[in-house]
C-alpha cells in the first residue's frame, strides 16, 4: 500500500488507537481496529516449520531440514519452493507473519542457535535467506529478517554487548539484512543484544542504514520481550512491541505521546508500517484474495525428501563406498543411537510437533526391503537423559488411551479442566483459566525394564513429583534465569530416582503452581536403568563385522544445541567416538552419517571410508538418507561453514562475553574460512567442499580485463564431469588482493553457481559478481569505496580447493572502461559515523 492509501488511515485513528495498535494484543497477536477495518495480524515462529498459535502436540506441522541444511544446498530455487512450502503451512494455520529467516552468522560453531543460522559467510547467507523469502511471501505470508543484528550467540543474550569495528558490522554482520531487504522482506526483528553499548530495539541501525539508506518499508518487530524500556525506543525505529498486552509502551507510550516526549511523526511512522503490513498480507481492508498453495499437498513430502538430500554434505568417500549397491548387498548393520532417536530439529523457540518421522533404520528398512537384511543395535545403553512421557510408554489413567491427562486446578486441588494430551512436555496449556492455580500432568507407566528409573520433572515455582504413591520431589525452584527460553520453553529438570518392576503398571503424578512469572511449560519425563555398555558396544560390533556394510548414526542431543545457550564442547556425546572407531575396525565398509545442527567434532574422520553430514533433517530424514545411500539421489550438499576437526584448532570460539557484558569480535572480519587461512592451520573440511558421485575437472576461468568501481560482472568457469554418472557441481568463485591498504579478509566468497552435465560433458558455470563484490566499507568516509588496482580470481570446489586464477584490474567509477586507475567510490556523500 502506498502512503497516499495509509494517510488517510491515519486520520481516522486518535492517539490511544495509534499507542495501542503498536503492542501485541497477546503472545502472538496484534490487535484488531474496526475504525479502519484491521483485524489482528497473527505471528508465529517457523524457521523450520510453522507453529501457529498454539504449541500444542496435537496440531502438528511440516518439519523441513534445519537452516543449516537449506544453505548447504547451495540452491536457491530449492529454497524459495520450500518458502512457498511454509507460507502453505502458514496460511493453514491462520498464520500472517512469520519469523524466519535467522540471518545472524556462524561466527563461532559454539553457537547455541547455529543450526537456526545458515552460513558463516555474509553472501551465502544473504542469497539464501533471500530465496527463502521470495517464496514465503509469494504465498502472502510476511517473512521476517532476525535477529537484527549481531545476536551470534546465545550466552547472556538479553544484556551482551557486541562489540566490533564498522568495518566488520557493515561487511559482515550487517549484509545478510541488506540483502533481505533487497529481496523486499515485509518485517524485521530486532535483536536481545546490544551493539555498541545500545539495545538494539532503541539501535540508531534502525534507522541508519535499515530504514533510511536501504529504504525497508515494513516494520520493525521486537523479540519476544526484547523491548524493555519506553523513550529510548519509543525515539527509535522501532516499530512493534511483542508480545502483549504488557510492555513498557503499552505502559506509557500514550502519556509520552501526549506530554510531548515522543514525537506524533515518529508514531505515526510506526502505524503506518504496520498498517503496510496489514495491507501485504490482507489482514487490512476487504479480505484479500485466497491464496492458492504453489507446492500441492500430494508434494510436500517428495519436496522435504529432496530437501534432505540436497542439503547432505558427502564430506569423505574413499574408495568410493558410497553409493551402495543394492542389488549386491545381502545385510546391512544399522548401529547408533541416533538411527532410531533421529534428531530432526534443533531446541527452543524453533521447534514444531512433526505428524510423522522417517528414522534412518525405517528409510533403510524400506529401501532393502526385499533385498537384504537390516539388523540393528544402538551400541550404547541407554541414555541416562530423561525424556517426555511418550505414547509408546504411558496412558491416560482416565481414558486409557496412550498419552497422559492434563488436570488444571483451583487453589483447593478441585478440577476446573482436564484434557487429554500425547506427551508428557505441555508446552503451553490448551486453556487459560483465571482461577487454576496448578497444572498436573498424570499418567500410568507400565516400565519394559526393570531398575532404578530415573524421574524428571521440569518447570519452575512449587513442584511435586509422586511415582507409585511415592512423593520424591517436593519444594519450590526459584528462577534462575530470565531468558524467555529457559523460563517458557525449556525449563531445567529436576531428577529423581524409583526402583521398580518390569512389566508392573504404577501411576505418575507431577504437579506444578501457576505462580505469576514462572511460566508455561511443564514438563514430566523418565529414563531407563542404565545398561551395560561394555555388552551394548560388543553387540553392535559384532553386528558390523557380521554385515557387508555398517551404517552408523551418531550426533548431538537438544541440550547441547538449542536456542537459550551456547555449547560449551564441541564433542559428541559420550560413548559415541569409540563406537564409531570400533565398528569402522570391525568392518572396513562403513559409513558414518552425522546428525547434528552444526560442526562436531570428528577425531575419527580419516579413519572411516564413507562420511556424511545430514545436520537436523526433518521429518523425511530416514527416507532422504536411504536416496543418498543407496543412489537414488546424489548428495548435492556444499558446506555452509567450516569444520575443524577438534575444538582446539578452531580460530574463533568466542561465546561468552566479559565481566562487564562485553562481547568483542576481536577478529574483524576474519570469521571462517578468512579466519583459518589467518591462522595458517587447515581444518578437517573447509567452506564449500562436499563430494557428489561423479568427478570434476576445471579447466578455463574468465574474466574482464578491467571492471569499473560499482560494475556487476560475469565470470565464467568451464568444467567437465569426468566421472560416470550425472551429477551437479556448485563452482564457487572467490576474490583476494595483496598489497591492501585496508584490511581485508585473505579470502572472499563473491560469487557461485550450479552446474549439471551428464559423463563427459563440459559446460560453462556463469557467476555474476555483484557491483559490491571488490569494495570495502570505508570507516573515514562511513561508505563503500573500491581500491583502484589489481585483485585475483579465485575459482574451484571450496574455499580450500581453488585452482583456477584470473587476474583483474578495478578502476574508478567515472573512468571508461579498460583505462585509467585510482581511487574511487560507489557511493556518493557521507553520513554521520557510528561509533561502536
Amino acid at each position: 500500500m502506498t502512503d497516499e492509501e495509509i494517510d488517510p488511515l491515519l486520520e481516522k485513528l486518535d492517539a490511544a488507537q495509534k499507542v495501542r495498535l503498536l503492542t501485541g494484543a497477546s503472545t502472538w497477536r496484534t490487535h484488531a481496529e474496526p475504525a479502519v477495518a484491521l483485524r489482528p495480524l497473527t505471528l508465529s515462529d517457523g524457521p523450520a516449520g510453522v507453529r501457529g498459535e498454539t504449541w500444542d502436540e496435537r496440531q502438528t506441522s511440516l518439519v523441513l531440514p534445519s537452516p543449516t541444511a537449506l544453505a548447504a544446498s547451495w540452491d536457491e530455487r530449492l529454497l524459495t519452493d520450500l518458502g512457498a512450502l511454509l507460507a502453505a503451512e502458514a496460511r493453514r494455520k491462520g498464520v500472517d507473519v512469520l519469523l524466519a529467516p535467522t540471518l545472524n552468522l556462524h561466527r563461532s560453531p559454539l553457537g547455541g542457535r547455529h543450526f537456526e543460522c545458515f552460513s558463516e559467510d555474509p553472501l551465502l547467507t544473504g542469497r539464501t535467506g533471500a530465496a527463502l523469502i521470495k517464496g514465503i511471501q509469494s504465498g502472502g505470508v510476511a517473512a521476517t529478517a532476525k535477529h537484527f543484528v549481531a545476536n551470534d550467540a546465545e550466552t547472556d543474550r538479553l544484556n551482551v554487548d557486541v562489540r566490533m569495528d564498522e568495518q566488520t558490522l557493515h561487511e559482515l554482520y550487517l549484509a545478510p539484512f541488506e540483502a533481505a531487504v533487497e529481496a523486499g522482506v515485509w518485517a524485521v526483528m530486532s535483536a536481545y543484544n546490544k551493539v555498541g553499548g545500545v539495545t538494539m530495539s532503541a539501535s540508531p541501525l534502525l534507522a541508519d542504514p535499515l530504514k533510511e539508506e536501504w529504504g525497508f518499508e515494513g516494520p520493525v518487530v521486537s523479540d519476544w520481550g526484547g523491548l524493555r524500556t519506553l523513550l529510548d525506543t519509543a525515539r527509535s525505529a522501532q516499530d512493534l512491541a511483542m508480545p502483549g498486552p504488557d510492555s513498557p509502551w503499552a505502559a506509557g507510550l500514550l502519556a509520552a505521546l501526549e506530554q510531548g516526549l515522543v514525537s506524533p511523526g515518529a508514531v505515526d511512522d510506526k502505524v503506518r508500517r504496520l498498517l503496510r503490513l496489514a495491507g501485504q498480507v490482507g489482514a487490512l481492508g476487504a479480505p484479500g484474495p485466497v491464496w492458492r498453495p504453489v507446492v500441492a499437498p500430494g508434494a510436500q513430502r517428495a519436496l522435504l525428501r529432496r530437501a534432505v538430500t540436497a542439503g547432505s554434505v558427502l564430506l569423505r568417500n574413499e574408495g568410493g563406498l558410497l553409493p551402495l549397491d543394492r542389488a549386491g548387498l545381502r545385510s546391512v548393520a544399522v548401529i547408533g543411537p541416533h538411527a532410531t532417536a533421529v534428531r530432526i530439529q534443533g531446541g527452543g523457540s524453533a521447534e514444531v510437533f512433526p505428524d510423522a518421522v522417517v528414522t534412518p533404520l525405517a528409510g533403510i528398512e524400506a529401501a532393502l526391503e526385499g533385498a537384504a537384511t537390516v539388523t540393528y543395535h544402538p551400541g550404547l545403553p541407554p541414555s541416562d537423559r530423561p525424556l517426555p512421557l511418550a505414547l509408546d510408554h504411558s496412558r491416560d489413567p482416565r481414558t486409557g488411551e496412550p498419552g497422559v491427562l492434563v488436570r488444571l486446578l483451583d487453589a483447593d486441588g478441585e478440577e476446573l479442566h482436564a484434557e487429554h494430551r500425547l506427551s508428557g512436555r505441555i508446552v503451553e496449556p490448551s486453556v487459560v483459566l483465571a482461577d487454576a492455580a496448578a497444572v498436573e500432568i498424570r499418567a500410568l507407566f507400565r516400565p519394559a525394564d526393570g531398575g532404578v528409573w530415573t524421574w524428571a520433572m521440569g518447570g519452575w515455582g512449587s513442584l511435586s513429583l509422586t511415582v507409585d504413591g511415592r512423593e520424591l520431589l517436593s519444594g519450590t525452584f526459584p528462577l534462575d534465569s530470565d531468558d524467555p527460553t529457559r523460563v517458557h520453553v525449556a525449563p531445567p529438570l529436576r531428577s529423581v530416582r524409583a526402583e521398580l518392576a518390569a512389566g508392573e503398571e504404577v501411576e505418575v503424578v507431577a504437579r506444578r503452581s501457576l505462580d505469576p512469572g514462572t511460566g508455561v511449560a511443564t514438563v514430566l519425563a523418565a529414563a531407563p536403568p542404565a545398561g551395560d555398555a561394555a555388552s551394548a558396544l560388543a553387540r553392535a560390533v559384532a553386528a558390523a563385522r557380521a554385515a557387508d556394510v555398517a551404517v552408523v548414526v551418531v550426533g548431538t542431543t537438544e541440550e547441547s544445541e538449542s536456542e537459550g545457550h551456547d555449547r560449551e564442547s564441541l564433542a559428541l556425546p559420550e560413548g559415541q567416538d569409540a563406537l564409531v572407531r570400533a565398528v569402522a575396525r570391525a568392518n572396513p565398509r562403513t559409513v558414518v552419517v552425522v546428525n547434528a545442527g552444526g560442526p562436531v567434532a570428528l577425531p575419527w574422520h580419516t579413519r572411516v571410508p564413507a562420511l556424511l553430514l545430514t545436520w537436523f533433517p526433518g521429518q523425511e530424514a530416514g527416507d532422504g538418507l536411504a536416496d543418498v545411500l543407496f543412489g537414488r539421489a546424489e548428495p548435492g550438499g556444499r558446506l555452509p561453514t567450516t569444520w575443524g576437526a577438534a575444538q582446539d584448532d578452531v580460530p574463533v570460539l568466542g561465546t561468552t562475553p566479559a565481566p562487564d557484558v562485553r562481547l568483542h569480535y576481536e577478529e574483524g572480519p576474519h570469521i571462517g574460512y578468512a579466519a583459518w587461512l589467518r591462522s595458517g592451520a587447515s581444518p578437517a573440511y573447509w567452506f564449500g567442499h562436499g563430494l557428489g558421485y561423479t568427478d570434476w575437472e576445471y579447466g578455463t576461468l574468465t574474466a574482464p580485463d578491467t571492471v569499473r568501481a560499482g560494475d556487476a560482472f560475469d565470470v565464467r568457469v568451464r568444467v567437465r564431469n569426468t566421472g560416470r554418472r550425472r551429477g551437479r557441481e556448485v563452482v564457487q568463485v572467490y576474490v583476494t588482493r595483496s598489497g591492501s591498504a585496508v584490511e581485508r579478509p585473505a579470502l572472499r566468497l563473491i560469487g557461485y553457481a550450479a552446474v549439471e552435465a551428464d559423463p563427459g560433458e563440459s559446460v560453462v558455470a556463469v557467476v555474476r559478481v555483484s557491483g559490491r563484490a571488490l569494495a570495502h566499507w570505508s570507516v573515514a568516509r562511513h561508505g563503500w569505496d573500491t581500491e583502484a588496482g589489481g585483485f585475483t580470481l579465485l575459482s574451484g570446489r571450496s574455499a580450500g580447493d581453488l585452482p583456477l586464477t584470473a587476474s583483474l584490474t578495478a578502476v574508478p567509477a567515472h573512468t571508461p572502461a579498460g583505462t585509467g586507475s585510482g581511487n574511487g567510490s560507489d557511493r556518493d556523500g557521507e553520513r554521520s559515523p557510528l561509533m561502536l
